[in-house]
């Protein structure tokens, strides 16, 4: 679970919050198509860990995917499916669903899950749980803020003094390194492959989320795949 998030701090008092919406569903347009072209799979069974109030439908739709919810937080997981936007929910955490069978899903989704996880904990048997229950040709699939991008770097440099709370709400947000999710899927058995959600920063104003945004069709490129604000990871179990 993440920690408590103080809405009172520095960035939301300057950021118009139609100007963030904006962006969110505009990431959430390009992390479908990322995935409509780089997934492989038509559908199947999913499960979203750390799933919060929204477990990713957007990027697993029914009726193809059947989507299972799980969060420390009991609510969440009876939420999203009281709201038909997940199948089935149960309570658990990252790294630790042990009584869910292996290979007993076609993807796993952490969706701005990891970069929580990563401040109380190791990654590494989250990647190894995830290609635990992964079926042969399903894919761990997660969603992180970029610890490259600059504001990646400004947000780990205020955590790093103990300004995380006073200037972005939490004191839990982690930007993660390319290179550390592609270490740790392989690390765990799993290919990986990386691109770029998009190399616009949320709180830009719209004329300048426009402008960059325009760039971020060559998300998936050599080079120009690790250099963006949010980072999607491909990471199969190969058959």
């Amino acid at each position: 679970m993440s920690e408590t998030y103080t809405p009172d701090n520095l960035l939301d008092r300057l950021s118009d919050p139609a100007t963030l919406e904006a962006q969110y569903e505009r990431g959430k347009a390009r992390e479908r198509l990322l995935l409509d072209r780089h997934l492989g799979l038509a559908g199947g069974d999913a499960l979203s860990v750390g799933c919060g109030w929204h477990p990713g439908r957007h990027l697993l739709p029914a009726p193809a995917w059947r989507l299972v919810a799980v969060d420390a937080d009991p609510a969440r997981p009876a939420a999203c499916v009281d709201r038909g936007e997940a199948d089935a929910g149960f309570t658990g955490c990252a790294g630790a669903l042990h009584e869910v069978p292996g290979a007993s899903y076609d993807v796993v989704l952490y969706r701005l899950v990891l970069h929580h996880v990563a401040y109380a904990a190791p990654l590494a048997p989250v990647f190894s749980e995830a290609a635990r229950l992964l079926r042969l040709g399903g894919a761990l699939v997660a969603v992180e803020p970029n610890l490259w991008y600059p504001v990646g770097a400004a947000l780990a440099a205020a955590n790093r003094f103990g300004l995380g709370v006073r200037v972005h709400g939490t004191p839990d947000d982690i930007p993660l390194s390319p290179r550390r999710l592609v270490r740790g899927a392989r690390a765990a058995g799993l290919t990986a492959q990386l691109h770029t959600v998009s190399y616009v920063w949320r709180r830009l104003p719209p004329a300048a989320q426009r402008a960059v945004g325009a760039l971020d069709r060559f998300g998936s490129l050599p080079g120009a795949r690790v250099l963006g604000h949010s980072l999607l990871l491909l990471a199969h179990r190969q058959a």
